[in-house]
């Protein structure tokens, strides 16, 4: 299968940097796959789950929201916040649900919702991959 160079970086760090053979990414509008080869594009990441495909195994991390730019040999992306399963904090995303949901019911205005709902998924997103933590051979 045909790699590609991969870099993942956020405000604090470079999360991932190597070849890929594919990364799936949470999109704004739907889901997005990365392969080698692909068509340039630049597009937006909302808060989810993000797989990438090394050497035969898949690993899944949380992204919050971002953008990427894809090119033919490269993907770099840049995100507010990255991480694996095994450095999501539960408690502390379980806690950040909560207060989202409160503030959703409270609904205020139209700026605060739209805030409050990012809240709400990216505190969903990370329980999601906390609890979905794998690494496969896909």
């Amino acid at each position: 299968m045909r790699t590609f160079f991969l870099e993942i970086i956020t405000p604090e760090k470079t999360f991932f940097r190597g070849e890929v053979e594919s990364i799936h990414i949470p999109a704004v509008g739907g889901s997005c796959t990365i392969m080698g080869g692909h068509q340039p594009m630049v597009f937006a990441v909302e808060p989810g789950a993000m797989r990438i495909t090394q050497e035969g195994k898949t690993r899944e991390a949380f992204m919050s929201e971002g953008f990427v730019e894809v090119r033919p040999d490269e993907t770099i992306a840049f995100a507010q916040a990255v991480e694996w399963p095994e450095e999501i904090n539960e408690r502390r995303a379980a806690e950040a649900k909560e207060r989202a949901e409160e503030q959703l019911r409270r609904n205020r205005s139209a700026a605060e919702y739209r805030l409050n709902r990012i809240a709400l998924q990216r505190a969903f997103a990370r329980l999601q991959v906390k609890h979905h933590n794998y690494l496969s051979d896909r």
